[in-house]
């Protein structure tokens, strides 16, 4: 089979077109002929070395058709979509024709959306979903900042947060990118910096907020959070420095609650893909209800260039890979 693999660490021309075996059938896997998949920053990541763990074959998530599935979870030739599981990871992932996840981290996603409209869903709105909904526990009338708001990532949150009836604010680093967060259905853009607890509105009156920025702001999200109110910590969009002598106990409010998701644990015991309605959230796209459509769409031979792209932060959205 046709794949992509890193060479070497480095740039996007360290990403080489090979020619693989294709997976084995195994029992509790699912051998999926790959269709389209969504591209991620994690990946770039790997490629540069920066990653703990990387594959051959890149790729945290996939769509496309059963080809196999020898323990009968799934019906050969079904639709469905996979995210981590060691995609990419500690596996070969799906920058390639096949690829072979556990089938924990499967799901059926039945629709008449194209390829890379569905490839757009999985891990962006999977992740984004469970950080809202059950590390946040946002409910109807509560009021959510999203930090990095334009990413793929803050899209999709605010897109299901505000289709839960929340009140949603976004940031982003751009003020020209304000109309696109408001268009989303935030209520209104703040600029993204440092202190910006000082300086927002609402700051000790929050219930929530989701930093997708990551180590550089947490701590300042957590300083504009009423009592009670949770911060979950969930993208590295500032980088992936660690935060300087974190001492809790003189940094932190009293009575806020600090969380973190990161969407690798989909599929182990507690965090059941089946416990995300992707089925549902397909409908709810292809409805209008939710916007999910891809920002590019790359060719399965220009992956250097999308992930050009991807480094160069101008993506605008989520990027998808579509193979002839």
């Amino acid at each position: 089979m046709r794949a992509i693999v890193i060479e070497r660490f480095g740039g996007p021309e360290c990403l080489v077109y090979t020619e693989l075996p294709e997976p084995e059938p195994l029992i509790g896997h699912v051998v999926i002929e790959v269709k389209a998949f969504g591209l991620n920053h994690a990946e770039m990541h790997m490629r540069r070395g920066e990653w703990a763990e990387a594959a051959p074959v890149s790729g945290i998530e996939c769509v496309g058709l059963v080809k196999a599935c020898p323990g009968g979870e799934f019906p050969v030739g079904a639709k469905v979509a996979a995210l981590m599981g060691g995609l990419g990871r500690t596996v070969n992932g799906s920058y390639a024709e096949y690829t072979r996840a556990p089938a924990s981290n499967v799901a059926l996603i039945e629709s008449d959306l194209p390829w890379a409209e569905v490839a757009a869903i999985p891990e962006t709105y999977a992740t984004a979903w469970t950080c809202l909904f059950r590390n946040l526990g946002l409910t109807e009338g509560q009021t959510l900042l999203v930090r990095g708001a334009t990413s793929s990532f803050g899209q999709a949150a605010i897109n299901l947060a505000v289709n839960a009836g929340a009140r949603v604010i976004g940031t982003t680093r751009d003020r020209e990118r304000f109309p696109l967060v408001v268009g989303l259905g935030a209520e209104r853009a703040e600029l993204e910096g440092p202190g910006l607890s000082q300086r927002i509105a609402e700051a000790k009156r929050l219930d929530a907020v989701l930093d997708l920025v990551g180590n550089s702001t947490i701590l300042d999200s957590l300083a504009m959070l009423r009592r009670g109110g949770r911060a979950c910590l969930a993208g590295w969009l500032g980088g992936l420095a660690p935060i300087a002598a974190f001492d809790p106990l003189s940094q932190m409010a009293s009575g806020v609650c600090l969380t973190f998701f990161a969407s690798f644990v989909f599929g182990t015991p507690g965090f059941p893909l089946s416990d995300v309605p992707l089925q549902s959230i397909a409908e709810q796209v292809a409805a209008g209800r939710l916007r999910a459509k891809p920002s590019r769409v790359f060719g399965f031979e220009e992956i250097r260039e999308a992930h050009r792209v991807m480094e160069a932060n101008e993506a605008g959205g989520k990027m998808v890979v579509v193979r002839a």
